[in-house]
This record gives structure tokens, C-alpha cells and sequence, in this order.
């Protein structure tokens, strides 16, 4: 590390982006979403990751953990987190996260078979930094699992419109296309391996759990991604 733990912790705290600073703020709205509006939408994602438990290896790191409730739901290992009110939420949740950057992750290299990374990339001023410590965190037969709303899908064109109206949480947003997303990765060292689709009907018609799809449909409002290292 690069740091003392306490060296480590203030640094966190200076260097808080709107993007992080926004779930300071508004922490307690984005958790609730979760059982009121978002309920089917979370409960279809979680279904999706469920049905790619066969990459999921332990030890496992999730970064950018949010509220925990991925963390929580996926059975992760460790849960990474900037935003203290995240974190105070999270605790409440049954999930206690490390006080961290994904951007700067405290632990050693190769030390994790699965990093998840659900939805963070889009409120990340330097997506590529996180992607890099992921990276070198993952161990060389590991797996990068990244959960996605890509710009191009109907979802992504919905949250975009939501950020040109001034959304709390979508105006600090940005969201790419899958092959952004690939050069981000290849740029890392790492390809993707596999795809998974899901989210088929917009969020203000979903109410049931969807089956999800293996591959990539352009049509889906959320993807998964594994990726490997490059040998």
C-alpha cells in the first residue's frame, strides 16, 4: 500500500468527486429505490448474476458497493466503497464495506479470482483507473464481472434523457457502448469473455423476473460482462 491505514482513509476523503459526493448527499433516496421503484428492476439484475455463479470464485470484491445490496444478495466477500453515507446505509443493510477508491484499491495484486463492478463505472470520473486496479487486483485465472446499462440501449437512452433534465444521480452520469467498454478493458490488459442479457421491458412495464439471455442483446437495458486477463 501506498499509504498508512490512516493516510489511506484521509485520502479517500480529499479526494471525493461530484460523483461520489452526490451519494453523500442523496444516499438515503438511491437506497430506497431499491424497494420501491427499482424493486423488480434490482430483483431481475440480481437474477442475472445469480445465473453466472459459475464465475463467481472466492475470495470475491465488489467496487463501488453502494448501499451493499448487490454485495449482500451475490454472497461477495468484500465490499469497497467511497461515499460515507453508502457506507453508513450499508452497515444497516448487513454488509460492512471498506472505506476505499476504486481508483486506489488497498489490497495486493492478484488477490481476488472474482472483482465485481455493478454499474460504478458510470459515476466514475476515470473509469479506466478503476478498470486498471481491478486489473492488478484479479488474480491471473480470475474473473471481472461488470455490471452495465450501456448508452445505446433503450434504458441507457432513458437514463441519458433523465440526465439532460438535471437527474440528482444521472446528471454526474456516463454511460458507454460495449465496444467503449471493450477498449477500456483491452487498454487494462483484460477481454471479454463472456456476455449476459436482461432487462428486456422498460422499467415502467416490468413486473415480473425475466429469464436472462446469454450473449449480447442490443435491446437489453442490463448486461453483464466477464472478462479475463490477457495471457
Amino acid at each position: 500500500m501506498k499509504y498508512t491505514f490512516m493516510g489511506y482513509a484521509m485520502n479517500v476523503e480529499k479526494k471525493k468527486s461530484p460523483e461520489i459526493l452526490v451519494f453523500d448527499t442523496y444516499g438515503e433516496d438511491y437506497d430506497r429505490w431499491f424497494d420501491e421503484k427499482g424493486k423488480v428492476v434490482f430483483q431481475n439484475e440480481v437474477q442475472l448474476f445469480k445465473s453466472i455463479e459459475h464465475y463467481h470464485r472466492h475470495p470475491s470484491i465488489e467496487i463501488g458497493s453502494g448501499s451493499g445490496r448487490f454485495t449482500r444478495a451475490l454472497s461477495i466477500d468484500f465490499a469497497l466503497e467511497p461515499s460515507f453515507k453508502l457506507r453508513e446505509i450499508s452497515i444497516k443493510n448487513g454488509v460492512v464495506p471498506i472505506k476505499g477508491r476504486g481508483e486506489d484499491v488497498p489490497f495486493d495484486d492478484e488477490v481476488f479470482k472474482t472483482v465485481f463492478i455493478i454499474v460504478t463505472l458510470c459515476f466514475a470520473k476515470k473509469p479506466i483507473d478503476i478498470l486498471r486496479e481491478a486489473a492488478r487486483i484479479l488474480h491471473k485465472k480470475g474473473h471481472l464481472i461488470l455490471g452495465l446499462v450501456l448508452s445505446d440501449s433503450p434504458l441507457g437512452k432513458l437514463y441519458i434523457e433523465k440526465k439532460q433534465k438535471g437527474h440528482k444521480f444521472y446528471s454526474v452520469a456516463k454511460f458507454y457502448t460495449l465496444s467503449e467498454i471493450e477498449s477500456m478493458l483491452q487498454h487494462v490488459g483484460l477481454r471479454v469473455y463472456d456476455i449476459y442479457s436482461t432487462l428486456f421491458s422498460s422499467p415502467s412495464h416490468l413486473t415480473d423476473i425475466e429469464e436472462p439471455v446469454h450473449g449480447y442483446i442490443k435491446k437489453a437495458g442490463f448486461v453483464a460482462t466477464i472478462a479475463k486477463k490477457v495471457r
